[in-house]
């Protein structure tokens, strides 16, 4: 296990460019499935879950290579020789239940293979993630499931799936992820009501529409898919992490000295920007970068009528459940106070103790509801020894730590690994003190 050291209370300055996105890049991987032909994907992220995505697919047979010559995080995936006995072994179901991302191969398996294995899948501990809407899909597919209680695990199987229309039971990014990958092969029209319309998902159906597939009303929550025999290969890159460009705004507005976040796609960061403005931070929208100058105070608004701020997570369009975490704690030095409300998972606010052992003053109303009273900056938060609960609780962890007052240590950072990128490296260039230690 793996720790970081904080040396708190520096102040940041220069240029950070956000790296691809995670939750996209899990999903787009795993469409490289429904082909046997080669398919090019760049600015992937070099992060732990990917990387262990990557793994698990060169392990059922798909040939992952690096061309020479292109960009950084270019990949390319050839699925022509798949080893489907492979997916009945102990070991890919021990690998799959390490790994959140792996829940979308099963779209993919079911429809070019007509097979595919569920296990209980791993990732952050932040509550119920339940796949319900996951089998319900592809129930109405035409998929049959068999329970292998002793193994832990649903055999899933289908001759060939055939298009129906579904009114999803709830917005899943991942569920309308695999859905849309079992369903572009499946025989006649499907049609998803409540699809999740994330640019993540956007950007998984242009995509496939790209490798043959006809999908349409993409960003909307109303998808029409005409399935198609066969799919054939592309090019794709994938677009900056929302997540990581909001984790670097919280970050300037802490501890910043003036900081451009460089090419963050700000067509697809939706009400991003705006969310922190309602904090009182300010942002400079240069073409596609961002920049966050030092400031000394930011102000949390509140609403027309004079009442406190609430910040609630939705889905997209709404505030993305990932960056809670990280508003929450650059709400600890606000003027002002503000109540967030986190509606999608029970267990993700409980992060909140260990800011309020820095110092913060955070009231923990119930699972899913907590009041910030802000410092205004004047009681700077303490150093301390805590432990990262989940990728996004950590980096929150990690941006209160540089702005604490003395020396500050993160134990399991392997959580941060799973969503950021040689984190400590790029922060450092900024002239943060971050040193990782085994």
């Amino acid at each position: 296990m793996a720790s970081f050291i904080i040396e708190g209370g520096r102040q940041l300055s220069g240029t950070i460019t956000p790296q691809g996105a995670k939750n996209e890049a899990l999903e787009v991987i795993c469409a490289t499935l429904l082909t046997s032909e080669k398919v090019t994907i760049s600015n992937i992220p070099n992060i732990r879950d990917v990387q262990n995505l990557i793994l698990l697919l060169k392990d059922i047979g798909v040939k992952v290579s690096m061309p020479e010559g292109e960009q950084k995080g270019t990949y390319t995936f050839m699925a022509d020789e798949l080893n489907i006995e492979y997916l009945k072994s102990d070991d890919f179901i021990r690998k799959c239940a390490e790994l959140r991302g792996s829940v979308m191969m099963i779209g993919p398996l079911l429809a070019r293979m007509g097979k595919a294995i569920i296990a209980k899948p791993g990732g952050d501990k932040i509550g119920r993630r339940r796949l319900d809407t996951h089998f319900l899909g592809f129930e109405r597919l035409g998929a049959h499931f068999n329970h292998v209680p002793e193994r832990g695990v649903y055999e899933i199987t289908a001759n060939r799936l055939h298009g129906t229309y579904m009114l999803l039971d709830e917005a899943s990014v991942t569920g309308t992820a695999n859905i849309i990958m079992a369903a572009v092969l499946a025989k006649g029209v499907t049609t998803i009501y409540n699809a999740a319309c994330e640019p993540y998902i956007q950007q998984l159906c242009n995509m496939l529409n790209s490798m043959g597939a006809h999908i349409s009303g993409i960003a909307s929550n109303l998808l029409t898919i005409r399935g198609v025999k066969e799919l054939h290969g592309t090019q794709h890159t994938i677009l900056p992490d929302m997540i990581e460009v909001g984790s670097f705004i919280g970050m300037a507005a802490m501890v910043g000295n003036g900081i451009t976040i460089k090419n963050v796609s700000l067509r697809n960061l939706g009400i991003i920007p705006n969310t922190f403005r309602r904090m009182g931070i300010k942002i400079r929208e240069e073409g596609d970068n961002l920049f966050i100058p030092y400031m000394r105070h930011y102000e949390i608004q509140s609403f027309i009528d004079g009442t406190i701020m609430t910040l609630a997570d939705a889905p997209w369009p709404g505030l993305t459940p990932d960056l809670i975490s990280v508003l929450i704690t650059v709400a600890s030095q606000a003027r002002g106070s503000v109540l967030f409300h986190q509606k999608m998972f029970e267990s993700r606010l409980f992060f909140v103790d260990k800011l309020i052992d820095m110092g913060a003053q955070i009231i923990l109303c119930d699972p899913h509801r907590a009041v910030v009273v802000g410092h205004d900056r004047k009681l700077q938060l303490r150093g301390g020894r805590m432990s990262s609960p989940d990728i996004r609780a950590g980096i929150a962890l990690l941006i209160a730590a540089l702005s604490a007052k003395g020396v500050s240590r993160i134990d399991n950072i392997e959580q941060i690994d799973r969503g950021y990128e040689n984190i400590e490296h790029r922060l450092n260039a900024l002239g943060a003190q971050i040193s990782r230690i085994s």
